[in-house]
């Protein structure tokens, strides 16, 4: 058998941003782009429309509002038990699938803090609460702190949360999902409930075609589940296997584009926090240096916003606004050359009219580097 083809960080580095759409905007519908992509890290609702602006023609401040207004966009708990924005065809096809990876989740950060009381009784009185209509995340924590006098109401909330399938219900207004949204069940707001099959091979398939070529451990990471090299396995005989240069095995979909870096130019782009992209893989190295791994992930799990230099993350931005004048302003971790910084302030300029629509003016600056 023959030994399979070595994958260079950089070829890794084109065919995800290929699939993320970041060699060239997309002009795809913002719809079928959050379908492409899979999911969007959401644990704030504003940078969901700065990923897809970096990623998609045409989308405006109230794109993502319109949409999940519509029902086609959803905001809940998935992979990790993290927010994400997801079609609401994904939401109910992959609830269930990555409930192994939140409850996970949640017994490792707030089980013991929860674990004398009766999980039964909480739920139930939850779901209860949720028949007669939607609740905020303050309505669900009293509801169950009030079975539980005394209680830690950070983890009874947080129990409510993991074990109670939930969708924010949107406001159709600003950036689609108000500061403290309330809570809806599935066949409430969506008319359905999610799917009851739990098998994790069309979510594996999804992953690769979003970030692959991938290994194992990077399926893993991003979704939160374990046991996926027997998933993968299984998957074999419809799969291209390569190699990474440190040895570790990747897998791929057949179709999905793996252009030649050599010959594929990547733009300057910028990722708002949180962005995917950045915590998809185990091995992230197709994407950055550790220096710039450890200059974007902070204390907290907390990951800022960044931009993209020739496909690799080279600094960290951030938006203010001063006498109704609106500035991104790029903090580069090296020298920029002159076009790639010229081109990331245009970028940065479009961020700014996007984030701050209601801003007098709007512009870049990039600090000098130390």
């Amino acid at each position: 058998m023959a030994a399979p083809e070595v994958l260079s960080p950089a070829a890794l580095n084109r065919a995800t941003l290929a699939r993320q759409l970041l060699l060239e905007r997309s002009s795809l519908g913002v719809a079928d782009a959050v379908a492409r992509l899979v999911s969007l890290q959401a644990q704030f609702a504003r940078p969901v429309s700065a990923g897809l602006w970096s990623r998609v023609t045409g989308v405006e401040a109230g794109t993502v509002a319109a949409l999940a207004a519509d029902g086609v966009l959803v905001r809940a708990t998935l992979m990790r038990h993290t927010l994400h924005v997801v079609t609401a065809a994904d939401y109910l096809a992959f609830r269930r699938v990555v409930q192994p990876g939140v409850a996970r989740a949640f017994e490792s950060m707030a089980g013991a803090r929860v674990a004398a009381v009766d999980r039964e009784a909480v739920l139930a009185a939850v779901r209860a609460r949720l028949s007669a209509g939607p609740a905020t995340q303050k309505e669900l924590r009293d509801v169950a702190a009030g079975l539980v006098p005394g209680g830690d109401e950070s983890a009874l909330g947080y129990l409510a949360r993991t074990y109670t399938e939930l969708v924010q219900v949107p406001s159709g207004r600003g950036w689609g999902w108000p500061a403290q949204p309330p809570y809806a069940r599935p066949a409430d707001a969506l008319g359905r409930e999610p799917a009851a099959d739990p098998d994790p091979a069309p979510l594996v398939r999804r992953y690769l075609a979003a970030f692959g070529p991938a290994s194992v451990r990077d399926v893993q990471t991003w979704s939160g589940l374990t046991g996926l090299g027997a998933v993968l396995d299984r998957l074999r005989d419809e799969l291209m296997t390569f190699a990474a240069e440190d040895g570790r095995e990747l897998f791929d979909l057949p179709d999905a584009p793996r252009p030649d870096p050599a010959e594929v130019a990547a733009p300057p782009r910028l990722l708002p926090e949180f962005d995917n992209l950045v915590v998809a893989h185990h091995d992230r190295s197709r994407l950055m240096d550790e220096d710039a791994r450890r200059a974007v992930s902070r204390p907290g799990a907390r990951v800022l916003p960044s931009f993209l230099v020739d496909g690799r993350v080279a600094g960290t931005w951030r938006v203010d606004v001063a006498a109704k004048v609106a500035t991104v302003t790029l903090t580069p971790f090296g020298r920029l050359r002159a076009a790639d910084r010229r081109a990331l302030l245009a970028e940065a300029e479009g961020m700014a009219r996007l984030l701050e629509p209601g801003a007098r003016d709007h512009a870049a600056t990039v600090l000098a580097t130390p």
